[in-house]
């Protein structure tokens, strides 16, 4: 009686432990939407067809192999696309530019006053006026960048991909990015894993390096 069932939850801890090594570990900490609907949905198909003596083992098993390559495909797709990066896990939005709040984006976002003085709190800011841009990342956190911080915590490159509010912020174009890509011997943005903005120094880190 209880087989099916035990078999049903062995299947499904061992296609959660397959797809957070093959996938990383993101999910374990997520950091974007995908990481979060990932949990989530993988979780009620585990909960929802475990007691559900009408679903067999092996349309379990078909059910969890559809949804790991859905998986994966989205993660390539996400990997290897700009728009659909965009699309899935949105983008980084700008609530504070040059000392002022951007109140329409913040509302926009479901960000109240409260919590973003509260934020600011907590990262050892007081007055709005003191920031040059303050960035509300997809999971949440905000990214402070203050007057006068040469060394400005945000990648410049991240996934093969220019970062160009960042760009924006030092008063940079893709062009002058790609120039910096070519003096260190890429042939291309595409082929850096990270690029670091330090002090006005890039340091890049290539895929294949």
């Amino acid at each position: 009686m209880y087989t099916p069932i035990i078999i049903k939850l062995g299947l499904g801890i061992l296609c959660l432990v397959l797809q957070i090594n093959l996938m990383g570990k993101g999910n374990l900490a997520p950091s974007s939407a995908t990481d979060q609907i990932q949990n989530y949905v993988l979780g009620g198909i585990i909960g929802g067809v475990i007691y559900n003596e009408s679903i067999s083992v092996l349309q379990f098993v078909l059910v969890l192999v559809i949804w790991t390559l859905l998986v994966f495909i989205l993660k390539f797709l996400k990997e290897n696309n700009r728009l659909v990066k965009r699309i899935i896990d949105g983008k980084p939005i700008n609530l504070v530019h040059n000392g002022k709040v951007d109140v329409k984006e913040c509302l926009r976002n479901g960000v109240s006053a409260h919590d973003l003085m509260f934020k600011l709190r907590a990262n050892g800011v007081y007055e709005v006026e003191q920031l040059k841009r303050v960035v509300l990342e997809q999971n949440g956190q905000l990214t402070i960048i203050q007057n006068g911080d040469e060394n400005i915590r945000y990648p410049i490159i991240v996934d093969g991909l220019a970062n160009y509010d960042l760009l924006e912020v030092i008063n940079k174009d893709e062009n002058w990015l790609e120039e910096k890509v070519l003096e260190q011997g890429f042939n291309k943005i595409s082929e850096v894993y990270l690029g670091e903005y330090l002090s006005g120094r890039i340091k890049l880190y290539g895929y294949n390096r």
